[in-house]
């Protein structure tokens, strides 16, 4: 079958279904672009087809310019989905090139750039959703920092407290604003790592929090129930995205993901359909759940 006629559905290898990264690995300059990538991710551009399952729900994805985020991005408004994406200033063409990609699909996409580590930016995030979407059912915290420091003492407080508040600070606030706005029957999607599981020494603080997200998630999720929220977690294995040749030795950078039974990399359109389910009423006896997307590396 062409590649043209492939979509989600579409039975394939998975140990062949994408080639690796290839070409050159040369490290690019954080927080990485996806065109300065030496092969870019798929994001389901030409392959993820939509039913509907998320008609006319409003979504905020952090870090919804690039990687993971815009392949969710894509996904959600292919099922129907208004969204706003929230990136880093730098990350603005990203941004801007996911955005065009949403809109193509015929749904409407606000581009909201700053630090996640400003409480009063997380709330803005939360307030510009309300007003220029027409509400809020879908938080989806997916953005995070990580910067390989293979020894331990030379981890700085400045990168430590970088770290944290990205990836969990913002969480927090995050969650913290959008609930009151959320309806019965919405839904928060954090995503954790198989970091939280099986930590790697040089991603000691970033390992830190992926496992602080996953029981974020299981407490949040037994608590906001009673409201009729709904708090699931993907728990994501080597994916290739800026994140990797941006913060990744080359060395590691030419073996990332063959240590998976699936011998590569995955790519981001290969979870966002996880991140659909989650979001939809299809899981709605799901809640405080992670689901390992690792390539078969097993977490348990």
């Amino acid at each position: 079958m062409s590649s043209e006629n492939r979509d989600q559905h579409t039975m394939q290898h998975p140990q062949h279904q994408h080639p690796g990264p290839s070409g050159d690995t040369t490290k690019i300059q954080w927080p990485g672009l996806t065109g300065d990538m030496p092969s870019e991710p798929d994001h389901g551009e030409k392959t993820y087809r939509g039913y509907g399952r998320l008609k006319d729900r409003k979504a905020i994805i952090t870090g919804g310019d690039s990687g993971i985020g815009r392949a969710v991005a894509i996904a959600y408004a292919r099922e129907g989905a208004d969204i706003l994406i929230s990136g880093l200033p730098e990350e603005e063409k990203d941004a801007q090139t996911t955005a065009q990609l949403v809109r193509d699909a015929g749904r409407k996409c606000v581009v909201m750039l700053g630090d996640l580590r400003d409480e009063s930016y997380c709330k803005g995030l939360v307030d510009r959703a309300v007003n220029e979407l027409g509400g809020l059912t879908t938080l989806v915290n997916n953005a995070a920092y990580q910067m390989n420091i293979p020894n331990f003492m030379d981890i700085t407080t400045e990168n430590f407290d970088r770290t944290m508040r990205t990836n969990l600070y913002a969480m927090f606030w995050l969650c913290k604003y959008a609930v009151p706005h959320m309806p019965p029957g919405s839904t928060i999607v954090n995503t954790a790592s198989v970091q939280a599981f099986k930590p790697s020494p040089g991603l000691l603080d970033y390992s830190m929090t992926k496992a602080a997200i996953v029981n974020l998630t299981k407490s949040l999720g037994q608590s906001l129930i009673e409201k009729g929220i709904r708090v699931n977690c993907v728990a994501p294995g080597p994916i290739w995205t800026p994140l990797i040749p941006s913060t990744m030795a080359e060395e590691k950078i030419e073996k990332f993901g063959k240590q998976t039974p699936t011998q590569r990399a995955g790519q981001p359109a290969e979870l966002a359909s996880a991140y659909v389910f989650f979001a939809s009423q299809e899981s709605s006896y799901i809640t405080a759940e992670i689901l390992a997307l690792t390539g078969g590396q097993l977490i348990t």
